[in-house]
């Protein structure tokens, strides 16, 4: 089998990879039978903090862990690497604006699309999690001139599990009885969660989720906003953001594009977009239902969209251009 894939995980000391890396190590994403070597990238004064983090990897004593490197530099952290999981970025503080929040980022993605362009694999796959997150993706990828933006994409995974949730709760259904949801657009309150092409088994029977609910206003009211607003619901009761949950939805991000998806099934990631797919404008990273096979991503073209769901697609867009303009506009400094 090789040594198995080089995976770097960066914000290696933070939450969400405190959740995260526990289920890479032991085989959720690469395989059951893969050994894998683990990359752990953090701040400098974040470093003790990580040393506890790989002794408790150590100490999980888990088959498939060949190798941990915590490092604090890039050119340690991006050599070779096979696939990379972005997870860290700067928080955004209290009072602080958002175009702030944007510069401090450009800064972080630029260095480390530099650092993949410069020593990772011209083959790796890039999945960048750390907020504004499609922006973020966008820099990285602009970084890195070298590598194929293909390989570039964004988690909405989180979003299309909430959905998907929402669904499966409301019907009374487990939840992988529920297929083919669909987010576009930002990982941000504008995303536009649509379960218009989305099916849902309710004894046996395969049915459209609007049948199956029967209840139009709350698929189209607080369906959409609750799941459009469900991070801010889950830092306000647990003070903390979404962890558990978010790393869940990177492993199934990740496992999805190395082992593809099942036939008849669609998944959410925010990826390059070219060619004016459902006339969501050019260059953007923006979430679009995907089918994937062999690492490589197609977007599910020949979807029935409304007027209902043109607007909300519109209005993600919109922010995503804006967002994107002035991250670019930074680009430069």
């Amino acid at each position: 089998m090789g040594h198995g894939p080089r995976l770097l995980v960066t914000g290696a000391a933070g939450q969400i990879a405190y959740s995260l890396l526990y289920s890479i190590a032991k085989g959720d994403v690469f395989g059951k039978d893969q050994p894998i070597i683990l990359l752990l990238l953090d701040i400098s004064p974040m470093l003790p903090v990580l040393d506890g983090v790989v002794m408790e990897l150590q100490d999980c004593a888990l088959p498939l862990l060949k190798e941990v490197v915590p490092t604090d530099k890039e050119e340690v952290a991006f050599k070779d690497l096979d696939a990379a999981i972005l997870v860290g970025s700067m928080p955004r503080k209290e009072g602080m604006e958002r175009k702030d929040l944007l510069k401090a980022n450009v800064s972080i993605f630029k260095s480390q699309g530099a650092a993949l362009d410069k020593y990772a694999k011209k083959t790796v796959k890039v999945l960048v999690v750390g907020n504004p997150a499609n922006t973020n993706c966008l820099i990285a990828a602009k970084s890195a001139p070298s590598i194929p933006k293909e390989n570039f994409s964004c988690l909405t995974r989180l979003d299309h599990n909430r959905a998907a949730s929402q669904v499966a709760m409301r019907v009374g259904v487990p939840t992988d009885n529920v297929k083919n949801v669909i987010i576009w657009g930002n990982h941000s309150s504008t995303q536009y969660p649509d379960v218009h092409h989305a099916k849902v088994t309710v004894s046996g029977t395969e049915m459209d989720v609007f049948d199956a609910v029967k209840d139009d206003e709350w698929l189209k009211g607080d369906f959409i906003s609750t799941v459009q607003q469900r991070g801010g619901a889950v830092i306000k009761a647990r003070k903390l953001s979404s962890a558990m949950s978010a790393a869940k939805a990177i492993c199934d991000h990740m496992r999805d594009i190395w082992f593809g998806t099942p036939e008849g099934h669609f998944v959410s990631m925010g990826v390059y977009s070219n060619g004016k797919p459902y006339s969501v404008p050019d260059d953007l990273i923006y979430s679009f239902p995907v089918v994937i096979k062999d690492k490589a991503w197609k977007i599910v073209t020949g979807l029935q969209i409304n007027d209902f769901s043109r607007e909300k697609m519109d209005a993600t867009a919109t922010e995503l251009v804006e967002e994107r303009d002035t991250a670019v506009s930074f680009l430069g400094a």
